[in-house]
C-alpha cells in the first residue's frame, strides 16, 4: 500500500527524531496542525515545507514518495562507481580479457549496483561476472 503525504511526513519526522509540537513550530504551525497535516485532513503548505526542509526534512520524499540524493550519498555513489570500475580492470587484468568500451560500462554498471546493494560477491563469483559480462 503507497503512502500518503501525511504518512511520509510523520516517517520524516521521526526519522528526525522530534515529536509533532516540535516538528509543528519549525514549519510555523501548532500540535494540532501537524497533527491534521499528518493524518491526512490537510495539506502543507510551500512555506511549511521549505521550514521543514531547513531543518532536515526530504520534501521531495514527503511529496513525491521519492527520496532525494543528498552531496553525502552521492559522494558515496560516486566512490562505489570508481572502486566497481577499478575492479573491473582488476579482474580483467587478472584474467588476461579484454572488453569494449560499451561492455566495460555494463560490466561496471552491474558491479556498482551489486555493490548498491550491499551484495558481497566473492573474488570468484566478481571474476565470473566480468567473464560473463565480456562473452
Amino acid at each position: 500500500m503507497e503512502m500518503n503525504i501525511g504518512e511520509r511526513l510523520r516517517e520524516e519526522r521521526k526519522r528526525l527524531a522530534m515529536d509533532q509540537a516540535t516538528f509543528g513550530a519549525i514549519g510555523g504551525v501548532k500540535a494540532l496542525a501537524q497533527h491534521t497535516y499528518e493524518s491526512g485532513k490537510r495539506s502543507p503548505d510551500a512555506k511549511y515545507l521549505e521550514a521543514v526542509a531547513a531543518a532536515g526534512a526530504d520534501v521531495l520524499y514527503i511529496v513525491t514518495g521519492a527520496r532525494s540524493l543528498s552531496a553525502k550519498d552521492l559522494e558515496a555513489d560516486l566512490e562505489r562507481y570508481g572502486m566497481a570500475w577499478e575492479t573491473l580492470e582488476l579482474a580483467l587484468e587478472a584474467t588476461d580479457r579484454k572488453m569494449s568500451p560499451a561492455k566495460k560500462r555494463k560490466a561496471a554498471d552491474a558491479l556498482f549496483r551489486a555493490s548498491k546493494a550491499q551484495m558481497a560477491p566473492t573474488q570468484d563469483q566478481l571474476i565470473a561476472l566480468v567473464l560473463d559480462l565480456a562473452a
